[in-house]
């Protein structure tokens, strides 16, 4: 497994897999094979690759400490970057197909509909990541600030499935609402208990320490 991860073809191959969803989507349109809605199934398929590439960015540390295959680690900013891109490619899709791209309705609509405002605060908090995933950022920011930076994932996170949430509420469809949910529950709470016991070990070291 890690001979292969680290394959020099891996990260290329990674990058092929990740564009598919576009590609295919971007035939669909070419091919008026969407649907009777096409610009609703655009943005919504757009929407839930954001999602499943969310999932597979914040699962690269669970897996990697579970499994003790350290090369996972070189494919997390990739897919947080396709993260970024399907986000951008799904408010874009919303913006031109829903409204024409025209601005002033769009931030009226984005101010008036509480799932539309929370995706799009989820789409501004991954900007500044996006932007600052690159070794350079890292320099210039100091490692310390650089990953309180990069926390934010964990609202995103949040953000995300209640974004999904509310889309979804409207049809009272909540079965890959549920599916979403329980992966991101999994994902945030193994941090959460890696946090926490980290936490409780040096408050006993420390206790010992007093007593010695």
């Amino acid at each position: 497994m890690r001979k292969l991860l680290l394959h020099p073809l891996a990260k290329p191959l990674l990058f092929a897999v990740a564009l598919l969803p576009c590609a295919t989507l971007l035939a669909a349109v070419l091919q008026h094979t969407l649907g009777p809605n096409p610009a609703e199934t655009l943005i919504r398929s757009l929407g839930d690759w954001t999602l499943r590439f969310l999932c597979l960015t914040l699962a690269i540390t669970p897996l990697r400490q579970w499994t003790n295959v350290a090369a996972l680690a070189r494919f997390r900013r990739m897919l947080g970057l396709f993260t970024a891109f399907y986000a951008l490619l799904h408010f874009s899709s919303y913006a031109v197909f829903d409204m024409g791209l025209v601005w002033d309705d769009i931030v009226r609509d984005v101010a008036k509909r509480p799932f539309i405002l929370v995706g799009t605060t989820a789409l501004l908090l991954m900007l500044p990541l996006a932007a600052t995933s690159f070794n350079r950022a890292v320099r210039w920011l100091g490692p310390a600030r650089w990953q309180r930076l990069h926390r934010l994932v964990y609202a995103i996170a949040l953000l995300a499935i209640l974004h999904f949430f509310w889309m979804r509420a409207g049809k009272r469809n909540f079965g890959e609402v549920a599916v979403y949910g329980a992966i991101i529950a999994v994902l945030l709470g193994w941090r959460l208990y890696k946090a926490t016991r980290g936490t409780r070990y040096f408050m006993k070291l420390g206790s010992q320490s007093a007593k010695g």
